[in-house]
């Protein structure tokens, strides 16, 4: 990659050039994200994976770039106008706008008042007006007066024509309207139709709303950017246009210093029609498409820490389970799950009304808890979800059986998805929920891949943002996530291991297909003799995959093959096996890193190998935690100014985050009271309730501290 390009990313991300030209290099070579962060950081200066990617994103970026440049250069040369100084800008440019400027006066273009004028002849006209060889324009005009053109007025209008696309097609012309835009406000206002629509009463607080776009936060431009499409609204950008025509003329016209008033005048008049006919819209929609992809950086960003947290949050781990999608009418789907989650059994209980079969309910529930040997259950939070739990904690369960309200956010997506279909051929959709839901509990991380992330609802406008982007940043999410935490290659669904790094598709199903014909991995170089899985894959994904009891046990660490001689020097140096070093703290304590260092390892792979024989294969998520809503609330009606209630955290965004207090409608935290106050998804929090909107069903909550 080219050195400007280099040095731009690494301006941008905020490193050293050398560690940006790193990280490409073993981009070539085939490496992964998650590879590189963990097993290179001598080659990266110890990049996390959300720089690497970042790293990623702009090289792809600048690539695209470079082949976007050679059309230019092809067309404008094509075209006999390619000077030096014209080639050197094009290809030192790093700004996508400033490349369209550039080729914006060679770019093909569909008929215009300009090229009609110019078809009559009229561009040296234009011409000895723009660079100011003629004194009367009206006496210069009447020699173009001919077949075609009428009049000197229709004469002078064509020549202004191609001067007022001659400036509107000017790079420097083009980026001091974009200066101006950028410093004005965003004004919103309510349409005819935003009127008349309950729709939009969403947008209520857009109708009249205005804000400079440098400070608009992204979630209120979304909102305003949606709102207009859907008709509810106008927008526009506030520049006066009166100015930006005294500033385009007094900065590329002025100074020319017009003979006469009538030249001055007719310049003026092209520099007023370029703006308003042709740099307005133009710019208007450039700066609204500028800011709206700032802020689709910026909910994209709190998407993917949102999802992060999700994926992340604290499994029970690989217990019985007994999981129940919730209902009323239709009553309460229950499946029985054994520890790896295979599904034993499943049945319908109707503890609510209409039916209120109570007795017949706890009865059934009673006896699947006792014959499936149940040790945690897993209730679904939507409807029904709090009259489910109240009925479950009254059966009387072994104190042993712990109860956790589960997020059903995506189940319903995932129990429609082929995924499901492929897992479940013979159930219909609602025992496919129930099993989701119980699967949550035990590892949401492995659940959770299955289900497209947009259908989480984890994020803030998800569906607005560009798709291309969120689609990357969501990806990279998922296999930092698995990534960080190690999957188990025995156990593992196909699912979970196309994200391992470097496998795919194809190769965890292959994964999958040997291990089920020649039985579980014993040795991580086994990997080796699965079908198409050659010596790259294997290094980028060994590090990643465990071995519970494995002969080796750097088989069930984090420590990669190409190291384990590095850990059996350690061990002979110490007099022992590296079996007996292995989760020895005193042993590892030791250890002088130091000591290790060579050619092809550095003191950062070290320092991880020594952390990781200290707890190897240690998760990083936390352990589920019980919690019970507040016993006395069920509905908003129910709320009042002032209570206090234990709730959990289930959405962020940048204008704050939402809180499920245990009925069907989620409370706001809203920034302005957070005063500090960090969180994250699932979070138990204890809120103070400080406004009830029963109209809205909105809840407005502040943190008790």
């Amino acid at each position: 990659m080219k050195e400007l390009y280099i040095q731009h990313i690494a301006s941008r991300v905020g490193v050293q050039p050398w560690q940006v030209e790193n990280c490409i290099h073993l981009f070539e070579e085939g490496d992964t994200i998650p590879f590189i962060s963990r097993y290179r950081k001598e080659k990266t200066g110890g990049l996390d994976d959300v720089a690497v990617a970042e790293v990623r994103h702009w090289n792809d970026v600048f690539t695209e770039m470079e082949k976007r440049k050679e059309t230019i250069l092809a067309t404008i040369e094509e075209q006999g106008k390619l000077s030096d100084t014209l080639r050197e800008q094009i290809v030192s440019c790093v700004e996508a706008a400033r490349l369209e400027d550039l080729y914006l006066p060679y770019r093909p273009k569909r008929r215009t008042r300009a090229t009609v004028a110019k078809e009559k002849g009229l561009e040296p006209l234009a011409d000895a007006m723009y660079e100011v060889k003629i004194a009367d324009p009206v006496r210069e005009a009447r020699r173009y007066v001919k077949e075609g053109v009428a009049d000197e007025e229709e004469a002078l209008a064509g020549a202004r024509d191609i001067i007022a696309e001659r400036l509107s097609e000017s790079a420097p012309v083009r980026e001091t309207v974009r200066g101006i835009y950028r410093t004005r406000r965003i004004v919103s206002s309510v349409t005819k139709a935003g009127k008349s629509s309950p729709e939009a009463a969403k947008y209520r607080s857009y109708f009249d709303f205005s804000i400079p776009l440098s400070r608009v936060p992204a979630h209120n431009l979304l909102a305003m950017l949606r709102a207009a499409n859907e008709g509810y609204l106008n927008l526009k950008i506030d520049a006066d246009a009166e100015k930006c025509g005294n500033k385009l003329y007094y900065d590329f016209c002025h100074e020319r210093r017009y003979p006469s008033a009538s030249l001055g005048e007719q310049i003026r008049q092209a520099v007023d029609d370029a703006y308003d006919r042709l740099l307005a819209p133009s710019i208007a929609n450039e700066i609204l498409k500028e800011a709206k992809e700032k802020a689709d950086l910026e909910s994209i960003r709190v998407f993917g820490e949102n999802l992060r947290q999700l994926l992340l949050s604290a499994p029970v781990g690989q217990k019985r389970t007994l999981a129940i999608d919730p209902g009323f009418r239709n009553g309460c789907k229950t499946v029985c799950l054994d520890a790896q989650g295979n599904l034993l059994h499943h049945e319908i209980i109707f503890p609510h009304p209409p039916q209120n079969e109570k007795v017949k309910s706890i009865t059934a529930l009673s006896a699947m808890v006792e014959k499936y040997k149940i040790e945690v259950i897993a209730i679904g939070n939507g409807t029904a979800s709090r009259e489910t739990e109240d009925f479950v904690r009254r059966v009387g369960l072994p104190e042993s059986v712990k109860v956790f309200t589960v997020s059903e956010d995506g189940a319903s997506i995932y129990s429609a998805s082929e995924v499901a279909r492929e897992e479940f051929p013979d159930e219909d959709v609602t025992v496919r929920g129930a099993v989701s839901i119980g699967r949550r509990l035990m590892d949401p991380l492995a659940e959770l891949v299955k289900i497209d992330p947009k259908s989480l609802g984890v994020g803030q406008y998800q569906h607005d943002v560009d798709q291309n982007l969120l689609r990357e940043k969501l990806d990279n999410t998922v296999v930092s996530c698995v990534n960080s935490v190690g999957v188990n290659l025995n156990t593992a669904s196909p699912y979970l291991l196309r994200y391992v790094s470097g496998i795919g598709p194809v190769l965890a199903a292959n994964i999958v297909s040997w291990r089920t014909e020649k039985g579980n991995f014993t040795s991580r170089k086994q990997l080796l003799d699965v079908p198409r899985l050659g010596a790259k894959v294997f290094e980028q994904c060994a590090g990643f995959l465990r071995i519970r009891g494995a002969a080796n046990p750097l088989d069930d660490s984090a420590v990669h093959p190409e190291r384990y001689a590095v850990v059996d020097k350690m061990a002979a140096d110490l007099g022992v096996t590296t079996a007996q070093l292995v989760g020895n703290a005193e042993l590892c304590g030791k250890i002088k890193a130091e000591d290790y260092v060579g050619k092809d390892v550095g003191l950062p792979t070290i320092r991880d190998i020594l952390q990781e024989l200290v707890k190897p294969g240690l998760d990083p998520r936390e352990t589920a935690q019980e919690f019970s809503f507040a016993e006395d609330i069920h509905s908003i009606e129910d709320l009042h100014e002032g209570m206090e209630l234990p709730g959990i955290v289930t959405n962020i965004t940048n204008f704050g985050a939402f809180v499920d207090i245990g009925i069907h409608e989620n409370g706001l935290l809203h920034a302005s009271k957070m005063q500090g106050l960090s969180l994250k998804l699932h979070q138990r929090i204890k809120v103070r309730v400080t406004n009830v909107d029963l109209d809205r069903l909105r809840i407005s909550l502040a943190p008790v501290r």
